[in-house]
Parts: C-alpha cells; sequence; structure tokens
C-alpha cells in the first residue's frame, strides 16, 4: 500500500549476490534540475567534461543544459523531419548516443521517427531511422538538420512499438532497440516479427559505425547464418522502449513493455530469445506458436495493476547514495518506480518506490545518467505540461 511522504523512500532488505551489506529505508529525494523543457524522451552526457546535459525532446529538438540552465541555442533541430505529433505519440525524437571518443571526433547518434512519402495502412506508416551527426566546433555554430549521414533504416508497419533507443557499449558498438512494428499481439505475419529472424523488427541490432553506414561486428551471434539478420544481437522483444549498460559489469539492461498482463525487465544477452510473443513475462501468450523453448526469462515482472507500460532505467553506480550502488533503478510511465536487488536468484528482489504526488499527476517517459554515474528522471508535469528533468538524491 502506498505511503505518504514527502520526500522519496526506497525499502531495500537483502544480502545481494556478492555479499553487498544489508540495506533499508534508503530516504531519497527528487531534485528539480530544470522544469521548461517539452516531452523529453532521452539524456545523455558527452565524455568531454563539458558538464552539459544533452536532453532530446520527441518534437525533434536536442536542448542543451549547463547548471541546470537551458542554453537559448538548440543544439539540433530535427522537428521538420520527423513525424508531427497528433494527441497520443510514440513516434518522434527518440534516442541519443554519444561515441566513446565524442571529445575527439565529435559525432553522435540520434534515432527518429521519419514519415514516408505514401504510407500503406498496415504495412508501412514510417521509418525508424539512426542518423550519426557532427556537432559544431564552436558552441555558437548550429547544425544542418539535412547533415545527418544514414547508419540504418527500417521501415514500420504501424505508428507504435519503435522502441527507439541507441546505446554505446563498452566494446564500442552501438546497439539499437526496436520494438515489433507495433499494433497489438504482433500480428505481422504468420507469428509475428519478434521471432522472425528475417526481420529487425522486435531485436537488438549491434553495428559497427567506425564506418558508414555500418558494417556487421564479426562476433555478432548470428553472422553467417542462414534466414536471419546479421545486425541481430538479441530477440523476441515487444518494445524495448529504453535501454542502458551498466557502467561496472557492462550488462545490458532493457524494460520490454508488455501486452495486456504483465511489464518485464530483461538483461540482454548476446544471441538470446526474450520469448514474445510465445510469452508475456514469464508466462505464456500465444501457445499455438512454434515455440523454441530456448527463451530467456526476465529479472522481474510486474502485472498491470501495478502500472501499464514500463520505462526502463538504470543501474546505479553514483557515490552520492551508496545504499543504491548495484541496484536497477526504473518506473513505469504512470508512476510507479522501484529498485531490483540481484540476490543470486534468477528473479531479482523488488522493492517499489511509492511517490504519492506522482500519482496521476505524472508520467516518467525515461531515465538518464550523467558520467559520474547518477540518475535522473525524464518526466511530463501533466497539469503544467511541462517537462521536468529531476535528480534522484539522498534525502537532507
Amino acid at each position: 500500500m502506498m505511503k505518504k511522504l514527502s520526500t522519496i523512500v526506497l525499502l531495500l532488505a537483502g544480502i545481494t549476490a556478492n555479499a553487498q551489506e544489508a540495506v533499508s529505508d534508503i530516504k531519497l529525494q527528487k531534485v528539480v534540475i530544470n522544469d521548461e523543457l517539452s516531452l523529453p524522451t532521452a539524456m545523455a552526457e558527452p565524455n568531454d567534461h563539458s558538464g552539459r546535459f544533452f536532453i532530446c525532446e520527441q518534437e525533434g529538438r536536442i536542448r542543451v543544459l549547463k547548471n541546470g540552465k537551458l542554453e537559448p541555442q538548440v543544439f539540433l533541430d530535427v522537428s521538420k523531419k520527423v513525424v508531427k505529433k497528433k494527441g497520443y505519440e510514440e513516434r518522434g525524437l527518440l534516442g541519443l548516443a554519444f561515441h566513446p571518443e565524442f571529445a575527439k571526433n565529435r559525432k553522435f547518434y540520434v534515432f527518429c521517427s521519419i514519415p514516408v512519402a505514401q504510407p500503406i495502412k498496415g504495412q508501412l506508416d514510417h521509418k525508424s531511422v539512426v542518423y550519426e551527426y557532427l556537432a559544431p566546433k564552436k558552441a555558437s555554430e548550429t547544425i544542418d538538420p539535412e547533415s545527418g549521414k544514414v547508419v540504418i533504416e527500417v521501415d514500420e508497419p504501424q505508428s507504435n512499438h519503435n522502441g527507439g533507443d541507441v546505446k554505446f557499449g563498452p566494446d564500442g558498438y552501438l546497439y539499437v532497440s526496436l520494438g515489433d512494428g507495433g499494433g497489438q499481439n504482433d500480428k505481422h505475419g504468420t507469428y509475428g516479427n519478434a521471432q522472425n529472424m528475417n526481420s529487425l523488427l522486435g531485436k537488438i541490432l549491434r553495428l559497427d559505425v567506425s564506418k558508414l553506414p555500418y558494417s556487421i561486428p564479426s562476433d555478432n551471434p548470428f553472422v553467417n547464418k542462414e534466414n536471419t539478420r546479421p545486425e541481430i544481437y538479441a530477440y523476441g522483444f515487444r518494445n524495448p522502449w529504453r535501454i542502458s549498460f551498466d557502467k561496472k559489469t557492462g550488462q545490458l539492461f532493457t524494460g520490454d513493455v508488455g501486452q495486456d498482463n504483465y511489464e518485464e525487465v530483461d538483461i540482454v544477452t548476446k544471441g538470446g530469445n526474450y520469448g514474445w510473443r510465445v510469452r508475456e513475462g514469464l508466462h505464456p501468450k500465444f501457445e499455438t506458436d512454434p515455440d523454441s523453448k530456448n527463451w530467456i526469462d526476465p529479472i522481474n515482472e510486474y502485472p498491470h495493476p501495478d502500472g501499464l507500460s514500463i520505462t526502463g532505467g538504470f543501474v546505479y553506480r553514483g557515490k552520492e547514495i551508496p545504499a543504491l550502488q548495484g541496484k536497477y533503478v526504473f518506473a513505469d510511465w504512470t508512476g510507479p518506480i522501484w529498485a531490483l536487488t540481484n540476490t543470486g536468484k534468477p528473479q531479482w528482489n523488488s522493492e517499489k518506490l511509492s511517490i504519492s504526488e506522482y500519482a496521476g499527476t505524472m508520467h516518467i517517459y525515461s531515465f538518464g545518467e550523467d558520467l559520474a554515474g547518477e540518475i535522473y528522471m525524464l518526466t511530463v508535469n501533466l497539469d503544467t505540461k511541462k517537462g521536468v528533468l529531476y535528480k534522484i538524491a539522498p534525502s537532507k
């Protein structure tokens, strides 16, 4: 039952797999960093140690925050390129990743939803496109939105389940998350896209972007396999909206949005099959589909009475909240926030972060992480319609 607290209180107990000290009553607060954003979908801090945060706004802008203040000049504006927002919308500017050598090569990558000239109902709605851009040499210079070079583009049959995230792994490769193509129950083709290895939809891709458009890493799991796209790193996802790497272990996490009953958190491994649409979470879904029996269980699931659409987060690796160290912090779009603790069991221990003031007032779109490993929440206030960036900090 939710407790009415003015600060965020996270109750965690138990011993982690690496004998971490037991934790309880972690008292936290949400600190407003900026409340002048619009539909923030992604945040990244480049490794140039400039102290700048870059925030994607769904309509197509990347804004720069320095010391909590929005810089007046927009870093990149692709609003004329992306799908225009009309009511509820999952398309737009969705993901941002800076190259590991950004300080030297100025390269960064965005995930966008791009309209097509002639949509075909149920077959082609738009394209999901990853672009490579170059940051200007001087902060006063602007970026030509048409200067982006296409890394990869994927036809999308429907307007939803785009996935839409990009992250560089510790191996230096670019990982791209893609949903199953939209609609309910992945009804594309005979058994859907997520289990179709000739489709990039319902997958997480792994690309070498050292030369454009891209090349296939030689150790990708499905290289030279017949009737299988070699870009695929893992498959069987419904809508992996956000992905993230643990700064310490290099493990890849995703929150995969469920259909009618369950949301799930997965640790993504090379070649892994995460079950959709044969399963939803830990449960059978379409039992008449061919079942390869090689699916990997999520480390956590929660039923829809507890939320409606998972927003994946980050493993905390900061220094300000020692008791959160090594725990995966994530949320549901509707507001609940959890922390998962690895106890050495297949299902990680889950404790809810009950924040009463979020109920009915805010949507949590995404999480961010700075270079120090501190965690941020990208939200929209439903009363003011403003986007708000919060930092999760220890309670004073």
